[in-house]
């Protein structure tokens, strides 16, 4: 007593003292809330008050907090937020913070916030829709590409996780492994890698790799996957399929060749030889309606893999059944005996993963009989003689959007040649393409959607045996479906013309 101190009340009195406290509490942590929407000053507090709690990760008090008014500052719905995650609470948090994001939709954070749970309740695809409008607003925040990429990679999908990363300087590799190890030589293998190991692996070098494999003409299928080392690192790791055949002899050499049988038809090719990605492919076939012989042989030019050459001859001796193919009044009628003879010499390049070229000379020859047929058509069509030609190609990646799995690319193919007759003049064929390519799946290549647009046209005195031909037919790459290109074993059902538009749309489903 005499040193002014009270003393405390017995008994009851240490109840009350304890619902004091409690209220006191409430009213501390309600108030700001009441006024916040009035006074600026009151919200300030209310943020601090929210701050301190989360410092002191009191998770409660602080979803208390945030629940208490809709009209809170977004800041404490973010922070009500991470302490609802905190605790597993994932509904919660994601309510929390799509609470915040309609009170201030240009802050970034609780975009990122609401991937991090979806992520967590294992829906990958809101994650991502997420993150990529999180990166609308700051392209170059290196959280959220992060996180992206480290999604897409888990999805199997490393080109998106690549073009991520490259926003934020990564993903450095650390080294470069091959599994299982192709049967091709190490130095020509190694110069398909435009990447290295020790630097920063970047899309456009990993788009070229794939295109000079795509030269080398000696993988059935491949892909690239990044493993996680230590220290933010990765091993990129290079996984192929070898074409049956690639370096190998015995059945898996010899059933490929058997698989036209049915067709009367064998396909004798010898794939890698001498581990060097030089493919000898050719083609017998003895049906007495379609006879043919081809054969090829490409290799990388100078052992550099971005360049390929290739020769080729073929020699073919067929009976075509015309009627129906062409309308108007000079409808051939009969049947048509046709020899050809063809050898070519040419070039093809890929200096980038976005565009290549190509280049070929070729020489041909070609001898017609026939009766019955109208004198004007067959002197239009059907002329006899040695020719020249010269063909170029160019394709072009017009659009890569790895995170959707949308590919679309065009091409242009030019030809132009003379028959070697004085009264002949050039003739020319101009050929143009548009092929989009989607993956629906996130991962995964199960499902496969595909449209194709090609147009074709011709100019000056073309031979027959140059015509567009649109059909399903073994030598014919202009598929239209609904159109044999044969009827009883011959050519000539399928239709024929100088010029051309084609569109096939396709759905293929991995069994």
């Amino acid at each position: 007593m005499e040193s002014g101190k009270l003393l405390d009340s017995p008994g009851p009195a240490r109840g009350r003292s304890v619902t004091f406290r409690a209220a006191a509490l409430c009213s501390f942590l309600c108030l700001p809330t009441c006024l916040a929407a009035r006074h600026p000053s009151a919200a300030t507090e209310v943020v601090s008050t929210a701050e301190q709690l989360h410092a002191e990760k009191r998770w409660e008090e602080l979803i208390r907090l945030g629940q208490d008014s809709p009209n809170l500052p977004p800041e404490v719905d973010y922070l009500s937020g991470l302490a609802l995650a905190r605790l597993a609470r994932w509904e919660e948090a994601r309510e929390a913070f799509e609470r915040g994001r309609r009170k201030e939709p240009h802050d970034k954070r609780f975009l990122i916030e609401l991937a991090g749970v979806a992520f967590k309740q294992k829906k990958n695809s809101e994650a991502k829709a997420a993150l990529r409008r999180a990166l609308n607003l700051d392209p170059r925040d290196s959280y959220a590409n992060d996180f992206l990429a480290t999604l897409y990679l888990l999805e199997g999908n490393s080109e998106a996780a690549v073009k991520f990363w490259n926003l934020v300087g990564k993903p450095e590799i650390q080294e470069v492994k091959t599994e299982p190890e192709p049967i091709v030589d190490a130095v020509l293998l190694d110069r398909a890698f435009v990447f290295s190991p020790a630097d920063v692996l970047r899309l456009e070098d990993l788009r070229s790799t794939e295109a000079r494999l795509g030269l080398l003409d000696i993988f059935r299928r491949y892909r690239f996957d990044l493993e996680p080392t230590h220290a933010e690192r990765f091993n990129l790791v290079f996984r192929s399929w070898e074409r049956s055949g690639a370096g190998n002899r015995g059945l898996r050499t010899v059933l490929p060749a058997l698989r036209g049988l049915p067709f009367q038809t064998v396909y004798p090719e010898f794939i890698n030889l001498n581990r060097s990605a030089m493919n000898f492919e050719s083609l017998l076939r003895w049906d007495a309606q379609k006879r043919r012989a081809f054969a090829s042989f490409a290799a990388p030019l100078g052992g550099e893999p971005k360049w390929r050459y290739r020769l080729h001859v073929d020699a073919r001796k067929e009976i075509w059944d015309l009627p129906d193919v062409f309308s108007g009044s000079t409808t051939p009628a009969g049947d048509l005996n046709m020899q050809t003879f063809e050898a070519g010499v040419g070039i093809e390049s890929q200096p980038s993963g976005r565009w290549g070229w190509a280049s070929e000379v070729l020489v041909s020859d070609r001898t017609f009989r026939h009766e019955g047929f109208d004198d004007a058509w067959a002197s239009e069509f059907l002329t006899d003689g040695l020719a020249l030609k010269y063909r170029a190609g160019f394709d072009y990646a017009l659009l890569r959007i790895p995170e959707r799995r949308l590919t679309t690319r065009t091409g242009v193919r030019w030809q132009v040649g003379r028959i070697m007759r004085q009264s002949f003049r050039p003739f020319s064929k101009l050929e143009g393409s548009l092929e989009t390519r989607w993956l629906p799946m996130a991962h995964g290549d199960d499902y496969e959607v595909t449209a194709r647009f090609r147009a074709g046209k011709t100019l000056g005195r073309i031979p027959f045996d140059e015509l567009f031909q649109l059909g399903l037919e073994r030598d014919n790459d202009l598929l239209l479906r609904g159109h044999a290109g044969t009827r009883n074993g011959r050519k000539g059902s399928a239709p024929l013309g100088r010029d051309y538009f084609l569109a096939n749309w396709s759905l293929h489903k991995m069994i």
